[in-house]
């Protein structure tokens, strides 16, 4: 089962400098082109599934705008040992 991941981005802080669309290994991320914040910047956003929650995104970004979340694995229980 694939890993699944999602991030949130602080649109307060997000400046649309594209470090973190270049650095994501899964090629998910671009700028929102349709939207501009406040500030008048274009936003990161997901673009395509596949994101797997790894943070690089995260870890790159200058303005720490981004939190990534990531879905817990479902363990499955051994009936043998029940």
């Amino acid at each position: 089962m694939a890993v699944k991941g999602w991030i949130e981005v602080d649109e307060l802080y997000c400046k649309g400098c594209e470090i973190c669309v270049h650095d994501c290994p899964q090629n998910v991320l671009a700028l929102d082109m349709d939207y501009l914040t406040p500030k008048g910047y274009h936003p990161v956003h997901i673009i395509a599934e596949g994101c797997t929650g790894c943070g690089i995104c995260a870890l790159v970004c200058p303005e720490a705008a981004i939190t990534v979340y990531r879905e817990a694995p479902v363990r499955e229980i051994d009936q043998e040992k029940i």
